[in-house]
């Protein structure tokens, strides 16, 4: 029985919320706060009006639900609510700028955390977990716990690495992380995650890890055409993701990490003009006398994520493919899940993005909470225990498969 802080109001956030209220028996109380408090209060309000009549809240306990305004970007702010309302864990969801911010707010209080992503300077796209590994020493001598990418990828696709080298392999070499999202929802060019960091993430460079490097590309300058389980061929695409980062380090072996993510030629097309006539900038320009990123104000004439629920139709297919040895012997290994967008909409009113972010980051607080992920310092998924979170995945909504004679990419 334990109370969560979730930051953030947007459809990850949404996610959470429902799954934290969901296990009434480990979450028993949660605040949401966000700057646009109005987010938080529409969420309660939808919750309640569930809970108790819909069989998936539960009948005789019921999370209690409370809302506030914060500016995750003000540490004060933050400490004087966390204070205030003394959450056991803080459910970072809100903007990947914000979690130097919320971890220094959890390091005063003495706050365990959790976040889905990896911290993000303002002004440079750069994907790295640097910044927040400075805080390993911290957490540590304060006793509290920092559970760093409880998302999807990263996230499960750490969770399936781990469970991987525990269970199937003496000694992974490579690893392809696969993320193809096989929905439509209608609109011309909109984004199913945050805009501003979906663009920043694909206009990067790509890389890759060889032999113990990162090897940098041109942006979506290596494709390849993979056939998903059930939903079919796919163009695929190479860029960074941060998950490669603490993989290379935290498993056996490992010689190659690659990851690939799904865009349709469609998408592609409406990103290169806007590239062209410099709108996935990052670089404040003048405008009507104001200072504006051509960025932040793309992300705010397209459409809102958390709007996509209802007309999305289609799945996504997110995993990790292994290749390595046991017992002497080469085996290759493919983990995956297959989430349908319109399942998601129907149970908790989002699209699959959302929900594939989501439910890993109530499932790892969870974990925490439960002290089976609970020791100080400052960690990536792939530290911990794999098994509980596994199972955790299948009870929750995002049941994992497997098969031992995957198709490999290349």
């Amino acid at each position: 029985m334990s109370k969560a802080l979730i930051i953030g109001a947007g459809g990850v956030a949404g996610v959470v919320i429902h799954k934290c209220c969901q296990n009434p028996e480990v979450f028993t109380e949660i605040l949401i706060a966000s700057r646009t408090v109005s987010k938080c209060d529409a969420y309660k309000e939808k919750i309640e009006k569930e809970q108790g009549s819909n069989p998936l809240y539960g009948k005789d306990v019921l999370t209690k639900i409370s809302t506030a305004r914060v500016d995750a970007d003000n540490t004060e702010e933050l400490i004087e609510l966390i204070n205030g309302f003394k959450p056991d864990i803080v459910i970072n969801v809100a903007l990947p700028y914000q979690d130097l911010t919320i971890m220094d707010a959890c390091l005063a209080t003495g706050t365990d955390y959790l976040d889905t992503a990896n911290y993000e300077p303002l002004d440079t796209a750069k994907f790295e977990y640097k910044w927040q590994w400075a805080y390993r020493e911290k957490f540590e001598k304060a006793g509290i716990t920092a559970v760093l990418g409880s998302g999807f990828d990263p996230g499960v696709t750490g969770v399936f690495s781990a469970y991987a080298m525990k269970h199937e392999f003496d000694e992974i070499h490579q690893i392809d992380i696969l993320d193809a999202n096989a929905g439509d929802h209608g609109y011309p060019f909109a984004t199913n995650f945050n805009p501003e960091i979906n663009i920043r993430e694909v206009t990067a460079n790509g890389s890759f890890f060889e032999n113990g490097k990162f090897i940098e590309t041109e942006p979506i300058s290596i494709k390849r055409v993979y056939d998903f389980p059930e939903i079919g061929e796919k163009d695929m695409y190479l860029l960074h993701h941060e998950e490669m980062e603490s993989l290379a380090l935290n498993i056996k072996g490992i010689k190659k990490i690659r990851f690939f993510m799904t865009f349709s030629e469609r998408y592609l097309t409406h990103l290169r003009v806007l590239e062209n006539v410099g709108m996935t900038s990052i670089e404040p320009i003048e405008f009507e006398g104001k200072q504006i990123v051509p960025l932040q104000f793309l992300k705010a004439v397209l459409p809102d994520p958390a709007s996509l629920g209802p007309r999305t139709k289609g799945k996504t297919n997110i995993g990790c493919i292994f290749q390595g040895i046991k017992d002497g012997k080469e085996k290759s290994y493919y983990l995956y899940n297959v989430c349908d967008h319109e399942e998601c909409y129907r149970e908790v009113g989002s699209q699959a993005i959302s929900y594939t972010t989501g439910v890993p980051a109530m499932i790892g607080a969870m974990m925490v909470l439960k002290g089976l992920w609970k020791k100080p310092g400052v960690y990536n998924v792939e530290e911990f225990d794999p098994d509980p979170f596994m199972e955790e995945l299948n009870r929750c909504g995002l049941p994992w498969k497997e098969s031992f004679a995957p198709k490999l990419v290349d």
